[in-house]
């Protein structure tokens, strides 16, 4: 008796497994980071970003991440905020999925 519900079980995370492989081929163009707005005083005097209140120059983008253990920041020009913003949420989802994925087998070789 408990052999088949340890079967359904089985075939549950397996069904669990493949769900998650699906969803991972459904992701688009992945990256790592968080993008960070800035906003910067320049060095000409009198300008506006010196006034009081300074009306500083931005936005600006930035994407922080890190790869090889080294810390990394890139421009990110306005008109690709959205694909890179998409690209981030990616790969979160990503890691999600891989969580999911190795739960399942851990539980599967129970």
């Amino acid at each position: 008796h408990s052999e088949v519900n340890h079967m359904a079980s089985e075939q549950e995370l397996l069904r669990r497994i493949e769900r998650v492989k699906a969803e991972i081929t459904k992701l688009g163009d992945l990256r790592p980071g968080k993008v960070s707005v800035q906003y910067n005083t320049c060095g000409t005097p009198n300008c506006r970003c010196k006034a009081d209140p300074p009306q500083r120059h931005g936005p600006y983008y930035q994407l922080n991440y890190t790869r090889g253990g080294r810390s990394r920041t890139e421009t990110v020009h306005r008109e690709h905020l959205a694909q890179v913003e998409a690209q981030i949420r990616n790969y979160h989802k990503l890691r999600a999925l891989l969580e999911r994925w190795t739960d399942a087998a851990i539980e599967l070789d129970r």
